[in-house]
């Protein structure tokens, strides 16, 4: 006799997620998370001039360990100069602060990355879009869940003849944060499907052989380890938690 979970699987077979790699932590186990959903992957990553260009390389290390039926790697370097000085993930001038800084967020950088895959989504029938922010994300404004909630509205809303007419579905934008899930919560359901692969990502703000460990990413990437209770085996420049 079938199982139930046999039966879920059938279900979603032939089902496809377009999921926003950053080569990070949060992303790298959205992803896995989808595959061990039984859906193709279809992987995004975006290069808009990051200074930390070093996650582009981890997140296609991670494509290829999930077997992704594609992974593309969109560049919108042109964002960079949009920014401009304003912030601290793209210009290599600024500090790099150790906490939470409004100088860190990129304005609507979420925003520019889930319409795009939203696009995407529909071109290739695809029901979900997925990216990694988490409920310990909320300081920033396009990590909420209203947000994404209110964005997948409007990216549908923006199709909506095509939905109606049978000519793909709607799609929905999922994040872990609309599941209440904090960054160690997911930390945890990464490493049960990722194991040690979860140490060869990056969460870093910076270029370099080693994560520097004292940026706001490699705090908060040293935090979840401790809050999830598993080791972190991660190799920093400076393996000390900022308090």
């Amino acid at each position: 006799m079938e199982t139930s979970e046999e039966s879920r699987r059938q279900n979603v077979m032939n089902q496809k997620a377009v999921v926003i790699v950053s080569g990070g932590l949060d992303s790298s186990g959205v992803a896995a998370y989808w595959m061990r959903e039984g859906y193709e992957l279809y992987l995004l990553t975006f290069d808009y001039g990051q200074r930390a260009s070093q996650e582009i390389n981890r997140a296609l290390e991670i494509g290829k360990k999930l077997d992704a039926s594609s992974h593309k790697v969109i560049d919108i370097t042109f964002m960079k100069e949009i920014y401009g000085g304003s912030n601290v993930l793209t210009d290599e001038s600024k500090q790099m602060p150790k906490t939470f800084q409004s100088n860190i967020i990129v304005p609507i950088r979420n925003a520019v990355f889930l319409t795009i895959a939203t696009a995407y989504a529909f071109s290739l029938g695809a029901k979900v879009v997925a990216y990694g922010a988490h409920l310990t994300d909320q300081p920033y404004p396009d990590c909420r869940p209203q947000f994404a909630k209110e964005l997948s509205a409007a990216l549908n809303l923006g199709d909506i003849d095509a939905i109606k007419g049978g000519a793909h579905p709607e799609v929905r934008i999922w994040s872990p944060a609309i599941e209440g899930l904090s960054k160690d919560a997911m930390l945890k359901i990464s490493y049960g499907i990722l194991g040690d692969e979860v140490y060869k990502t990056w969460s870093c703000y910076l270029n370099g052989e080693k994560q520097c460990g004292d940026c706001e990413s490699c705090n908060n990437r040293k935090k979840a380890f401790e809050l999830a209770g598993i080791q972190d085996l991660t190799v920093y420049v400076n393996s000390k938690r900022q308090l």
